[in-house]
């Protein structure tokens, strides 16, 4: 996600290696196993490019008066998934009916509305207007094993926000690490991409843009796991607030953003690791593990990325000052 109003960056697509005649059998693209021979360059990028076309058409550019960000369309009547940073306003609480022009992949516009979001672990949902039935869409995988550690995958997005001239930006990647909410990726991402689409080769959707990093490999993306569980909810428009929780560890704090645009703790749960190491209510949070928490930064993405025991540094802000914290996360607390 990027302010709307900066200037656009040119990227164009980045393809994997030049056209050449294949002249050994292909490799088996589906075991996360890689032999980092021509021949599987030379596959992946087949396989990219025959999913591309189909799946590019769905891609879609985001803009408000502030924000410009992108998503997917995954039904013929028009529904968006998108990232629940792009829908919730920094000055004010995450709620639904924010209205969005959204932009097609051939230049075409047309307006959607925000629907319902999970903002524990970001995902959300965008609406097209009106009644067409017919609009370009990508299908889902319900099936876990399609995202594995090694796989190779694709990003799609509008960096810089919209540009006619060069449509949206292709980059070909791996899948680094997975968590039940959570995927990360070596694909790299810049402002803008925030809620546009990760593709397996065969061109399913396998999650979300979510937290862009300047590291390459530290890019986390919502899986498809939390739409799942919440969709009928976010289509109702409602807005899902849990506890922030990785896959498999556990901080124990719910936030929200404050009216100076920070991200402050609304409540900390109960002989949680966040509070034995005394985190607490108003709290302003500056940064995780290093890497500072700005306008609309979700907390709950940075928190996916780790497990169960995984040692963790915040440093929080009130009246009497920063804290350092240090804490591992727990085990996640059952339902």
């Amino acid at each position: 996600m990027v302010p709307s109003g900066r200037i656009r960056l040119k990227l164009w697509p980045i393809t994997l290696a030049a056209l050449l005649p294949v002249i050994a059998c292909a490799v088996d693209l589906t075991s996360p196993a890689s032999t980092g021979s021509l021949q599987e360059l030379l596959d992946v990028q087949k396989a990219v490019k025959h999913s591309l076309r189909v799946v590019r058409l769905a891609v879609v550019a985001l803009e408000t008066r502030d924000v410009a960000a992108s998503g997917v369309i995954v039904s013929p009547d028009g529904l968006i998934l998108t990232a629940a940073h792009v829908i919730a306003k920094p000055d004010s609480e995450a709620k639904a009916g924010l209205r969005f022009k959204v932009i097609l992949s051939d230049g075409r516009e047309t307006m959607g509305t925000a629907l319902g979001m999970d903002t524990a672990t970001d995902a959300a949902m965008i609406q097209i207007d009106g009644s067409r039935d017919n609009w370009p869409f990508v299908d889902l995988n319900r099936n876990a094993s399609a995202a594995l550690p090694g796989h190779w995958c694709f990003a799609l997005g509008h960096p810089g926000g919209y540009d006619q001239d060069r449509g949206d930006v292709l980059r070909v990647g791996k899948v680094l690490k997975t968590t039940a909410n959570s995927l990360q990726s070596d694909c790299v991402l810049m402002g803008g991409d925030s809620g546009g689409p990760l593709f397996s080769l065969t061109g399913e959707l396998i999650g979300i843009h979510s937290q862009i990093s300047e590291g390459r490999d530290q890019n986390v993306h919502v899986s498809l796991a939390p739409f799942f569980r919440s969709w009928e909810v976010m289509k109702e428009s409602r807005v899902v607030r849990v506890w922030d929780q990785g896959g498999g560890g556990w901080l124990g704090v719910a936030t929200r953003v404050g009216e100076n645009g920070l991200l402050q703790v609304d409540q900390v749960a109960p002989n949680s690791p966040a509070a034995r190491a005394g985190m607490r209510s108003g709290d302003t949070v500056v940064s995780f593990d290093g890497k500072l928490l700005r306008d609309r930064t979700n907390l709950s993405a940075m928190v996916n990325a780790r497990a169960a025991g995984d040692p963790v540094v915040l440093v929080v802000r009130n009246r009497s000052g920063e804290r350092i914290l240090t804490m591992k996360l727990a085990p996640r607390p059952a339902d």
